[in-house]
């Protein structure tokens, strides 16, 4: 009997059917009128185009419910205080040593390869890219003045904080909190329920948003800026295969082999989307049911890592910093180099985790070290496959400090994370 393809394959296969039409799409434009018609008007710009935007639209609606409902199960389950504090701690400054790796690992190697050295590159156009915020504005914006705003507006850190203070209360309220935490449970498992659902479009989903880049743009994008995008894709692999791997073994003994195979689906749909948080909604099913992270652990720091844990925008960072110095013949200084780390490092918190974001958090960078900012125009170009491969190695991230994190509380079931066919129906239906 044959065994029906799983959802990792599924989406792979779509992926490849959507580069490979979507190029050839983007080759036939100019052919002919009533060819342009199709590809443009009809596919790219219609059927595929609706496709795509309902699909994210649908993902993205999961995740403020879920994110709230879970965290605010995950903290009234919690035994006090100390415990959540412990937990936070541990969380934050697993993301913070994570990020702070991967740009300096970028900025070495770009610097090794020199991506814009001989470039001769010179942008004339203005890119429309608002600055980030201050450091001490971004601390201030944590704590919501109004949460239902926050919710409305999809303000994650806030959302974050109200689910955490509310759980809390749960947790202090006797049998009032008892009754209350029942019924987020409850809400828990109908939300949990509606993702599964919303899975078994993915494989569709996923093509309609591919073809729909490749149509546009084609494969030609990345020749231009080919030693740059090489570079980022190369740190980005080097990250995830070495610096994620080496953690998992050193903090929690777990084998890195399997982490990997049972990551695939959250990966692929990572880089389909663009969207770590659209992609939340996947991981958190994924690091709960088939690596055996608690419920407690993963509902805390996936939702903080989805806004937080930005490894792969921190190495776009760091190689871009580099590449428009090199390319406008801009020496900076081992100073500068530090304060680019230090600052992409703290911006990483509060970055939204949308297709995109990085570019806004590079502006804010590039002015700390007095780079022109109008030098992102010279690699908006490929940002949009850069970006996702970046998400993949975000939700990446975010599910090896939620393991390690679980382990180090005693909330790891190893049986299940080392149990190859741990909660099947992830993939498999």
């Amino acid at each position: 009997m044959t065994r029906p393809l799983g959802l990792t394959q599924k989406i792979l296969i779509a992926m490849v059917l959507a580069i490979l039409a979507g190029a050839l799409a983007q080759a036939a434009t100019g052919v002919s009128g009533w060819l342009d018609v199709l590809i443009k008007d009809w596919l790219a710009g219609g059927v595929f185009f609706v496709m795509g935007k309902i699909f994210v639209a649908t993902l993205k609606l999961l995740v403020v419910p879920m994110v709230f409902v879970s965290l605010v199960c995950g903290a009234a389950s919690l035994g006090g205080g100390k415990q959540m504090g412990r937990l936070g701690g541990k969380t934050v400054l697993l993301y913070l040593f994570t990020t702070a790796v991967a740009i300096t690992l970028a900025m070495g190697l770009a610097l090794l390869f020199e991506p814009g050295v001989g470039a001769a590159l010179t942008s004339t156009s203005q890119v429309n890219i608002s600055q980030g915020s201050s450091f001490a504005q971004v601390l201030i914006d944590i704590f919501p003045s109004n949460p239902v705003a926050a919710m409305a507006e999809g303000k994650m850190l806030q959302i974050i904080v109200f689910a955490l203070l509310l759980g809390v209360a749960i947790n202090h309220s006797g049998e009032a909190g008892a009754r209350l935490k029942k019924n987020f449970q409850d809400w828990n498992e109908v939300v949990m329920k509606l993702v599964g659902i919303l899975m078994k479009l993915a494989p569709y989903g996923v093509f309609a948003l591919l073809f729909n880049l490749f149509a546009s743009k084609g494969l030609g994008a990345i020749e231009e800026l080919a030693v740059y995008f090489a570079t980022v894709v190369l740190v980005l692999v080097l990250h995830a295969t070495l610096v994620y791997p080496s953690l998992l073994l050193v903090l929690a003994r777990l084998k890195p082999t399997i982490f990997f195979r049972k990551m695939r689906g959250v990966q692929l749909f990572a880089f389909s989307t663009a969207s770590s948080n659209a992609t939340l909604p996947i991981t958190m099913a994924t690091v709960e049911n088939r690596l055996g992270v608690d419920n407690k652990v993963a509902s805390f720091s996936l939702p903080l890592g989805a806004t937080l844990n930005m490894d792969g925008t921190a190495i776009m960072q760091g190689v871009a910093t580099v590449f428009i110095a090199q390319a406008y013949g801009i020496d900076l200084s081992a100073a500068d180099y530090l304060t680019v780390i230090v600052t992409a490092t703290l911006a990483s918190i509060g970055t939204a985790g949308v297709p995109g974001v990085g570019l806004v958090m590079l502006s804010l960078v590039l002015t700390q070290v007095g780079l022109p900012v109008e030098g992102i125009a010279l690699i908006i170009g490929v940002d949009r496959l850069l970006d996702m491969l970046r998400t993949a190695v975000n939700v990446t991230g975010d599910a090896t400090v939620s393991c390690i994190v679980a382990n180090s509380e005693g909330q790891l079931d190893r049986a299940c994370f080392e149990n190859e066919q741990a909660d099947q129906t992830l993939v498999t239906k």
